[in-house]
């Protein structure tokens, strides 16, 4: 409890911090909410004219694109400097970190901590006008919003593991920012559209060595086409915890690799 205590501090601290630049902050939101929404524009105005993409409606590849993207603006409000461990590798800063009275990843979880206001708001205006599409023709039923919610939070966890393992990478080859566009950024782009759009071979690597498509693609097709069973968001949630416990074990391997800067 102590530990949380401490934490919760550290992110108060970082929040307070942000806020001193009230402008910069809303700028920066509003940019963010505009960036994504131009990407979906794109490709709803291509359904829009066509129809449907390999059997998926526009509405359904809302509600992929607006899943994977709020479970990334939970993740990356949680954990955001997960995903820019490179910086302090380099410029020696981790070692501040060690220093504090708690663990290195909850120490890094509470720098900067980001409230991405322009990915929830994008992300849930996207999912709420899909839901309500589907619902009233039937689709989905009113269950759809709490497994929904499950999918986004389970999703978040998933794309953590992903980074935090990514991010590990870094104890040992230091630069991981070209990884990280591989495995965080492409990734979770490539999962915003049906995985039955790609190869054989690419859908294998996001369901397995990268499984950002676990995140949503196959929570999707229970939840809007009744597809596998009950059982797949259980094991959904049961594949989360296991895969971030490997990482947290993989975090602490790499963390014994460290060289400090003052070794």
């Amino acid at each position: 409890m102590n530990t949380i205590r401490m934490y919760a501090l550290l992110v108060k601290a970082s929040v307070r911090s942000r806020m001193q630049y009230k402008f910069n902050f809303w700028l920066s939101t509003l940019l963010a909410a505009i960036v994504n929404l131009m990407d979906f524009l794109l490709i709803s105005i291509i359904l829009w004219k066509f129809g449907s993409l390999k059997g998926w409606s526009l509405y359904e590849i809302g509600y992929l694109y607006a899943t994977i993207m709020l479970s990334k603006a939970i993740y990356r409000s949680f954990a955001s400097d997960v995903h820019h461990l490179e910086k302090y590798l380099v410029s020696g800063d981790l070692d501040q970190l060690l220093v504090r009275p708690v663990p290195l990843l909850l120490a890094l979880m509470s720098q900067n901590f980001r409230i991405m206001f322009g990915e929830y708001i994008q992300g849930g205006i996207v999912l709420t006008l899909s839901m309500q599409a589907m619902l009233r023709s039937g689709q989905i039923d009113w269950w759809a919003i709490p497994q929904t919610i499950a999918v986004i939070a389970l999703g978040s966890v998933i794309l953590f593991a992903i980074g935090l393992g990514t991010a590990t990478f870094g104890f040992w080859i230091t630069r991981v920012s070209d990884l990280q566009n591989l495995t965080e950024d492409a990734a979770r782009t490539a999962v915003q559209y049906p995985l039955s759009l790609y190869p054989g071979w690419l859908r294998g690597i996001l369901l397995t060595l990268i499984p950002v498509g676990i995140a949503n693609y196959l929570p999707a097709l229970y939840v809007l086409r009744d597809g596998f069973g009950w059982w797949l968001l259980p094991a959904v949630a049961l594949f989360a915890a296991c895969f971030l416990g490997l990482m947290l074990l993989f975090w602490r391997l790499g963390m014994s690799r460290y060289q400090s800067t003052g070794s």
